[in-house]
């Protein structure tokens, strides 16, 4: 297996600074490490990005995530391991992720449930994280980045 091509914000140096710093701000609003890479993990696999999911698996494990939860977070809502509100950021995610799948892509009942659980930081902060990922799970899987590849 072989990649198209570098990753274009590798390609293009001066993308991959104001990216970081996306992902930076994430980090900076009050959710939960595990909950925003929960959010990453299961963005990605339902984008099909296998260099995501293989990265996003292991910045998990490195941010004390158990084997339990990595394996069943693409079944989150049949498994025990997660909590209430790791499931609303879950939903929310796959919601904000599967956009035509709907009429009302994210529903009043996700957003108001979600905004049970965060306020309007750490809204924003897990939305960031779901659109940074998006745009990296579209860059790699385009380019066909290979599993592993970066570390």
């Amino acid at each position: 297996m072989q990649s198209r091509m570098k990753n274009p914000a590798v390609v293009l140096p001066a993308a991959m600074g104001p990216i970081q710093e996306l992902l930076k701000a994430t980090q900076s609003a009050g959710v939960e490490a595990q909950t925003l890479e929960l959010v990453h993990l299961r963005v990605s696999q339902i984008n099909g990005c296998s260099a995501c999911v293989d990265g996003g698996a292991k910045t998990a494990r490195k941010a004390g995530m158990s084997d339990e939860r990595l394996a069943t977070v693409a079944a989150w809502r049949e498994a025990p391991y997660f909590t209430d509100e790791e499931r609303t950021a879950l939903e929310l995610a796959e919601a904000a992720t599967r956009l035509a799948d709907r009429p009302d892509a994210v529903g009043d009942e996700v957003w108001d449930r979600a905004a049970t659980y965060f306020d309007e930081k750490q809204l924003a902060a897990l939305i960031l994280m779901i659109g940074v990922t998006n745009l990296f799970n579209r860059l790699n899987a385009t380019t066909r980045q290979i599993a592993g590849a970066w570390g």
